[in-house]
C-alpha cells in the first residue's frame, strides 16, 4: 500500500513554508505587543532574579552571613514595582499625561538635593543617590520616565494644534526642559544616564517627524556634549583610553573590562552552570550590576547571552509595533521614546560588557541589580501594556478571551460578579 504524499508537497518544503506562514500570523494578531511585553518583562525579571543570587551569594556570604541578602533586597524590589507594573497596565492615558509635569518636577527636585553636599551618597565618580538610610534613592531613574511622558504630552499638544512645522515649536519648550534634566545628571557626573536621556529627547524628535538636518544637527549637538563631558572628567578618559587601548594597563583601568571578557570567554557553548562561574569569587568588580550579562555569559554561555539578546529584540520589536499601530500621538510618543529608552539602555551595557563600547556603569534593564532603576523600569513597562490593550483590534480580542484565571477562582469561590 503506497502512502500518500505529505500535505503540501514532497520533501515538506511547503509545509515548512505553512508553518512560516503560521508564525508570522501570529504577529498580526491584535494581543501580540500585549502578549510581546508581558512575556519578555516576565522573563528577563525571572533570569535577572536568579543571575543577582548567582553573582552576588559569595560576596554577601562573606560580608553578611547570607548568601541571600542583596536577592532578597532584589526580591523586595520586585514584589514593589510587579504591583506599580500591574496598576500602571490599567491605567488610561490620561492618567499617564496628569502625572507627567508632577513627576518630572519631583525628579528635578530630587536631582538638585542629590547635588546638595550631606544630602547626596557619591559612589564611583558620579552623584547619584539620596541616602535614606536602609536603602538610596536614585532620582535620575524616574527623571527618565517623567520626560517620556511630559515630553510625549507635550509633542501630543503641539500636534494637535499644528504647530509641528516650525522648527522651533519642536524645540521650545522641549529642548530648555530637557536641557535642565541633562544638566542636573550631567553635574553629578552620570554620563550613563545622561545618554540615555539624550535618547529619549532625541526619540520623541524622530516620532514628531523633525526634519533630517535638525535631527542631524541636534545629534551632532549632543555627541560633542559628550566628547566634553569625556575630557573634563579625568576618570572618563582613562576609561576612553583604555577602551581604545585594549592591551593597556590589563590590572588598572582595563581590569574590569578583561574580567568581563574572561568571564564571558570561559563560559563556551552552555556556561559553567549556575553558581559555578569563578567571576562571582570576588574577581569581577559590580558583577550584580554593570556587569551582570558577564555572568550571564559565564554561567549559562552563549546560549544564555543570545536568549537574553533575544528577549530584548522582542522587548523593542513590541514597543515600535505599539507606537506604530496606536492613534493616539501621545500615546505613540511615549511609546517610542520609551523603548528607545530601554533598548540603549540595554545596549549600552551588553556592548560595554562585550568590549565594543566603554564602560558606562548603567544597569541592563530587569537583570541588573537595583530598586530605583526597577521600579521605574516596571511601570513604564505597565504603560507599555496599557498602549497595547488600545491598539485596533485589542479591547475585542481581551473581551473574547473572557476572564482571567484570578477573577474565574474567585467566580468559583462565589467571591465575584458572574
Amino acid at each position: 500500500m503506497t502512502s500518500l504524499p505529505a500535505e503540501g508537497g514532497s520533501g515538506g518544503r511547503p509545509g515548512i513554508r505553512a508553518q512560516i506562514v503560521a508564525v508570522v500570523g501570529l504577529l498580526d494578531r491584535p494581543l501580540t505587543s500585549y502578549y510581546l511585553v508581558l512575556g519578555c518583562s516576565m522573563l528577563l525579571l525571572t533570569l535577572g532574579l536568579t543571575m543577582v543570587l548567582a553573582s552576588s551569594n559569595v560576596e554577601q556570604l562573606e560580608q553578611t552571613g547570607s548568601a541571600y541578602t542583596l536577592f532578597q533586597k532584589q526580591a523586595m524590589w520586585v514584589g514593589i514595582g510587579l504591583p506599580a507594573m500591574w496598576l500602571a497596565a490599567r491605567l488610561p492615558p490620561r492618567t499617564f499625561r496628569a502625572l507627567a509635569y508632577p513627576l518630572l518636577l519631583l525628579s528635578v527636585i530630587g536631582l538638585v538635593i542629590v547635588l546638595i553636599p550631606g544630602l547626596g551618597s557619591t559612589a564611583w565618580g558620579a552623584t547619584r543617590w539620596i541616602d535614606l538610610g536602609p536603602f538610596q534613592i536614585q532620582p535620575s531613574e524616574p527623571a527618565k520616565l517623567g520626560l517620556v511622558l511630559w515630553g510625549a504630552d507635550l509633542m501630543a499638544r503641539r500636534d494637535k494644534l499644528g504647530q509641528l512645522t516650525d522648527w522651533r515649536a519642536l524645540l521650545i519648550p522641549l529642548m530648555p526642559g530637557a536641557g535642565v534634566v541633562v544638566l542636573l545628571v550631567m553635574l553629578g557626573n552620570d554620563l550613563g544616564t545622561t545618554l540615555v536621556l539624550l535618547t529619549i529627547f532625541l526619540a520623541l524628535l524622530w516620532v514628531v517627524g523633525a526634519p533630517f538636518r535638525l535631527f542631524v544637527g541636534m545629534t551632532g549637538l549632543i555627541g560633542l556634549l559628550v566628547a566634553i563631558l569625556i575630557v573634563v572628567e579625568p576618570y572618563r578618559m582613562q576609561r576612553l583610553t583604555g577602551f581604545l587601548d585594549q592591551s593597556g594597563d590589563p590590572l588598572g583601568i582595563r581590569y574590569q573590562g578583561t574580567q568581563g571578557l574572561l568571564a564571558i570567554a570561559s563560559g563556551g557553548w552552555f556556561g559553567t552552570g549556575l553558581g559555578e562561574g569563578r567571576a562571582q569569587w570576588g574577581f569581577l568588580p559590580h558583577a550584580e550590576t554593570d556587569f551582570i550579562f558577564a555572568i550571564v555569559g559565564e554561567q549559562l554561555g552563549l546560549v544564555g547571552t543570545l536568549v537574553v539578546l533575544g528577549l530584548f529584540g522582542l522587548l523593542a520589536y513590541a514597543g515600535l509595533r505599539i507606537a506604530r499601530r496606536v492613534k493616539d500621538p501621545f500615546m505613540r510618543l511615549a511609546a517610542a521614546a520609551a523603548t528607545g529608552w530601554l533598548s540603549v539602555q540595554a545596549i549600552v551595557n551588553i556592548g560595554a560588557v562585550i568590549g565594543v563600547l566603554p564602560i558606562t556603569g548603567i544597569p541592563l534593564p530587569l537583570v541588573s541589580y537595583g530598586g530605583s532603576a526597577m521600579i521605574p523600569t516596571l511601570v513604564v513597562l505597565g504603560m507599555l501594556l496599557a498602549f497595547a490593550q488600545r491598539e485596533p483590534g485589542a479591547r475585542q480580542a481581551l473581551a473574547a478571551r473572557g476572564p482571567g484565571p484570578a477573577v474565574r477562582a474567585l467566580s468559583w469561590l462565589g467571591l465575584a460578579r458572574r
